[in-house]
């Protein structure tokens, strides 16, 4: 199993889509769905976009979804953080599925990965995400190492 963050698009209209986020540090991998609004997914390519310059100890957070049982689906946090020095990018990924029964109360399932990647690869993930918010692609991949 290859480290990284995948995101396919599963389901969309005209105000959200729906994507499936696999990550995997390379041993573990956890799986989910989230709703993300169209403004959400591009302030998230516009902030990755000033991020990847900020290779000297940038730091940004994206969100898709949101965590708790009062809202629908899943949720998607990720913190992106370039190391000093050498401006290796690791990433904390923190991810809950949708909220379901079991015996007499809703939980949902957690993880949180850790991954590590080259600023080259966040460029590339960066273009597949403009491709997801402009509805020409169906996915994005951020590969780790």
């Amino acid at each position: 199993m290859k480290p990284g963050i995948h995101l396919t698009k599963i389901w969309f209209d005209d105000d959200m889509v729906e994507l499936r986020i696999d990550v995997s540090d390379g041993f573990s991998l956890f799986s989910n769905q989230v709703y993300v609004g169209y403004p959400d997914l591009s302030r998230a390519v516009a902030d990755l976009d000033v991020f990847k310059h900020q290779i000297h100890g940038g730091l940004v957070d994206l969100r898709f979804g949101e965590f708790g049982p009062e809202y629908a689906n899943g949720a998607f946090h990720a913190r992106f953080h370039f190391a000093k020095p050498g401006g290796r990018l690791f990433i904390t990924c923190r991810q809950q599925s949708d909220f379901s029964e079991f015996s007499i109360m809703k939980v949902a399932s957690e993880a949180t990965l850790y991954l590590r990647t080259e600023p080259a690869l966040l460029d590339r993930f960066i273009d597949e995400l403009k491709g997801l918010d402009a509805k020409t692609s169906d996915e994005a991949y951020l590969q780790g190492n």
